[in-house]
């Protein structure tokens, strides 16, 4: 069985991947296939760095991704363009992966952490979705502290994602995060306990 993991950017889905695995789920994250995908001498960092100039690179030949991250945050076209790249590969990746753990453990609970499952449209590769909820003054307030970032470059983050109340509406399970981690904690017990069920 495998779910697809979401929420908006500081809704603490990490947190609740981390629980999830904890619990014996295997869990496959986007971001690191995203990370493995640009790594040095990869053909669609070549791409990207062709795309959006050399400036992007680190001395050592690295993605330099605050950079990168300054340019397509502020030009929502360079941003689609940025996707149109490395989303394909990431997707591969990802597929792989899931098809080699289902082989491997059948009975084992896969979890794909996912941030831009519904705006990648990849919904539809997962038995169910759950999304990571908390109200978007939160997400804001979070999102200030835990990146140093003024009210203004939040907001363009936070805005840049599919709003949080339309993932929430749009997912088959959800765990609001916005109370105590004992309260997230107690709603993914629920999860687990329900899911031998389905």
């Amino acid at each position: 069985m495998n779910i697809g993991l979401t929420g908006g950017i500081a809704c603490g889905k990490s947190t609740v991947a981390a629980m999830l695995e904890a619990r014996g789920a295997l869990l496959i994250d986007a971001d690191k296939l995203a990370r493995e995908v640009v790594e040095p001498g990869s053909p669609a960092l070549a791409v990207v760095s062709q795309t959006f100039g050399q400036d992007i690179l680190n001395g050592d030949g690295s993605l330099n991704r605050k950079r990168l991250g300054s340019i397509i945050f502020n030009d929502p076209g360079k941003r689609k363009e940025l996707e149109g790249i490395l989303h394909p590969p990431i997707r591969q990746l990802m597929l792989e992966r899931m098809a080699s753990a289902e082989a491997s453990e059948p009975e084992r609970l896969v979890v794909v952490d996912v941030p831009l499952l519904y705006e990648s449209r990849l919904d539809g590769l997962f038995q169910r979705v759950m999304v990571v909820y908390v109200p978007e003054t939160v997400q804001l307030e979070r999102l200030i502290i835990r990146d140093r970032l003024s009210e203004e470059e939040a907001r363009k983050r936070i805005e840049a994602q599919l709003s949080i109340e339309r993932k929430k509406n749009m997912a088959d399970i959800v765990i609001d995060n916005s109370r105590s981690r004992e309260e997230t904690e107690r709603q993914v017990d629920a999860y687990w306990q329900e899911k031998g069920r389905l």
